[in-house]
């Protein structure tokens, strides 16, 4: 009697990505790999904006035709219509923030966070830049009687990207740095949720609104009442996202606040679980066992929640923003027609000056000042491995807005000459953010090297 492959011999039959076939061996899991890295996300992200870059200044009526292409849903009771650019900066990007939520949650209870005075340090650097960032923008527009409108674009900072140029030092720059640069991100996440909700929301319904906290509140009792089944959730979160928005709150705070109530502690602890398979694994590693499906299924499923709602959901939908979202919200809005004199007009003039200005100036030199003032003067202490050269390094990284910059400036300004103008600085203000951090670790790792041999 011939046996199928990997049965009889204890061996699971592996999926064609992890076989030894020339494909996955050579294109499948050395592409697995490079996505895992910081550096694949702001990779598939730059790729993105270089396309709608080339699309905007190569066949620019064909790019904003598209974008603009309506699309509606009429329920009778309800009928929305918006254009492709606003599916994907209203509805796609409240996941991407769902998932930021996640992210802040999870590292205020268990992550860098979480050690208050050294948090403090991260934290301060993020607030900080922000208010630098600001302060320059404002600034700038005072005194050029420019529009005051755009002040929270430079406070925004693209952690795809910030994280991958921060890859490409490598071993020049502390380990420690890269925990540091996620702590400055999340504070920097939190706070600039915190402004669009108040800074960015208008004619507030509040029959709307009272619909989105009713549905919260169904949200807290299914958990309260031990519903675990995803869908009933997916409904509630499809729900919230359209109260959110009908109430005239933006869409994207649907996603922080699902982020929020996200069941953070596992439904059974690992030992109950490990004691709950443990007595299952005999049953099902018996050869002459007739081991049913439902004991395998349940095997699974108290295997799977052992681990937390807030992880699992993480897991799970981390990579489709970040592999899908960002990339498509890069190319539904970073194309701009790009041309010298067009990036000369806009960095001349108040608006796109003071972005440029708050990216590179105003929120490295305020994230590093204040850092060091709450070390200096505070109850702050230097995060482990690091030291001042090093955050001076990492803090300009906190100029590359791009994407998050971007949604900031679609909100900011109505008009597409100040939005075209905005982005423009917002590249330009990236691209040269990118490039002073990385020149500054880079002298950093010279100066190391010279003091040691000296």
């Amino acid at each position: 009697m011939r046996h199928r492959r990997g049965v009889e011999t204890g061996t699971p039959r592996q999926p064609w990505s992890r076989s030894e076939r020339p494909v996955p061996r050579l294109v499948v899991r050395p592409l697995e790999r490079f996505l895992q890295l910081e550096a694949g996300s702001a990779s598939l992200l730059l790729a993105a904006a270089v396309v709608a870059l080339v699309w905007a200044n190569v066949a620019g009526q064909s790019y904003e035709r598209f974008w603009t292409t309506s699309i509606s849903l009429d329920l009778s009771a309800l009928a929305l219509e918006e254009d492709l650019r606003h599916v994907v900066n209203d509805l796609l990007m409240a996941v991407f923030f769902y998932v930021v939520a996640l992210e802040v949650k999870r590292e205020l209870l268990f992550g860098s966070l979480r050690d208050r005075r050294s948090a403090l340090v991260p934290a301060g650097a993020a607030l900080g830049t922000m208010v630098g960032g600001a302060l320059a923008y404002l600034a700038v527009n005072l005194l050029a009687d420019g529009d005051l409108r755009g002040w929270a674009i430079p406070i925004a900072t693209d952690i795809a990207f910030a994280i991958g140029v921060l890859g490409l030092v490598g071993r020049r720059a502390p380990r420690e740095l890269r925990a540091f640069l996620l702590a400055l991100a999340v504070v920097d996440d939190l706070a600039t949720i915190a402004v669009i909700a108040v800074f960015f929301t208008s004619d507030i319904s509040l029959a709307w609104l009272g619909a989105a906290v009713a549905l919260v509140a169904a949200i807290l009792i299914a958990q309260r009442v031990g519903v675990r089944a995803l869908l009933p959730y997916v409904l509630f979160a499809g729900a919230l996202w359209l109260a959110v928005f009908e109430s005239g709150v933006h869409g994207t705070i649907a996603g922080v606040v699902l982020g929020f109530v996200t069941p953070a502690a596992a439904f059974h602890s690992t030992r109950e679980v490990g004691q709950a398979i443990g007595e299952r694994l005999g049953e099902i590693m018996r050869p002459d066992a007739d081991v049913s499906t439902g004991a395998l299924l349940e095997t699974s499923r108290l295997a799977e929640e052992a681990v937390s709602p807030l992880a699992r959901m993480e897991e799970r939908v981390h990579p489709w923003s970040a592999y899908v979202i960002l990339p498509l919200f890069a190319l539904a809005n970073a194309g701009v027609p790009v041309s010298p004199d067009g990036i000369a007009e806009a960095l001349s003039g108040p608006v796109g000056g003071g972005i440029a200005l708050g990216l590179v100036v105003g929120a490295p030199v305020g994230g590093f000042v204040l850092a060091w003032s709450l070390v200096r003067f505070g109850p702050a202490r230097l995060p482990d491995g690091l030291d001042w050269p090093a955050i001076g390094g990492v803090t300009p990284l906190k100029g590359i807005g791009f994407t998050i910059a971007i949604f900031i400036s679609t909100l900011a300004f109505e008009e597409p000459a100040l939005q075209e103008q905005s982005k423009l600085a917002i590249l330009a203000g990236s691209v040269t953010a990118a490039a002073a951090g990385l020149a500054l670790l880079h002298a950093r790792r010279l100066f190391l090297r010279r003091r040691a041999v000296d």
